[in-house]
């Protein structure tokens, strides 16, 4: 940790840093709630959150979260154990200035979650924001080697990506997109799928963007 709360990962890879340097200057050149991705509230995060059990005592990794608001609904609702991770330690300070006194009450991690090895195990593991611009299958595949490693078995597993129908590029970037059914498949046999959801994401500029929402047991 360093004085300010936040634990600076290893960012010195070459794909780290083009990848810390795009998103570091996609929070620069917008507000927070002007970006794509904005929600005032995480609605779907928090119900599918609910339907898996997650509790107030679990310890939580919010994984790619930048400055998204689901870290200060879970403060809201007594959870005490909670990690934030993302590449851009941009996002995360606006997430941090945002909670001004309450960002001491949570661990910030500025690492690139593919090159990041976790020090602990959670119980729950949220991503909203990170699997569907792995296109790569490489990189899907590391990233299911992080998310077992992280997590103890029994863990909740909640993520969303964009649809079949979403978009297939964001902040510049190609993205993947899954069925509830193809999304099963691609995070491999490590989880176990319980619920599914679709959702209508209406951005600040008033476009769709359809999601679909996986909520899952890690084995």
């Amino acid at each position: 940790m360093t004085d300010s709360g936040v634990s600076a990962e290893d960012l010195s890879g070459r794909q780290d840093g083009e990848r810390a340097g795009h998103w570091d200057a996609v929070y620069d050149r917008s507000a927070e709630d002007a970006v794509s991705w904005f929600e005032s509230e995480p609605t779907l995060s928090l119900e599918l959150l609910g339907l898996i059990g997650a509790m107030s005592t679990d310890p939580v990794i919010d994984v790619g979260a930048g400055a998204s608001r689901l870290v200060d609904e879970l403060l809201g609702r007594g959870f005490s154990d909670l990690t934030v991770l993302d590449v851009s330690d941009v996002g995360l300070a606006k997430a941090r200035r945002r909670l001004g006194d309450r960002a001491d009450r949570v661990r910030w991690l500025i690492a690139d979650l593919l090159s990041w090895q976790a020090a602990r195990r959670y119980r729950v593991w949220h991503d909203r924001a990170v699997f569907h611009f792995l296109t790569d299958p490489v990189d899907q595949a590391r990233y299911r080697e992080v998310l077992d490693a992280a997590l103890e078995p029994g863990a909740a597993v909640v993520v969303g990506t964009f649809a079949n129908d979403g978009p297939d590029r964001c902040s510049g970037l190609p993205t993947s997109r899954y069925s509830p059914e193809q999304l099963s498949a691609v995070l491999g046999t490590s989880i176990e799928p319980v619920y599914s959801r679709r959702e209508l994401h209406r951005t600040p500029s008033g476009a769709v963007q359809p999601f679909t929402w996986l909520a899952a047991r890690h084995r």
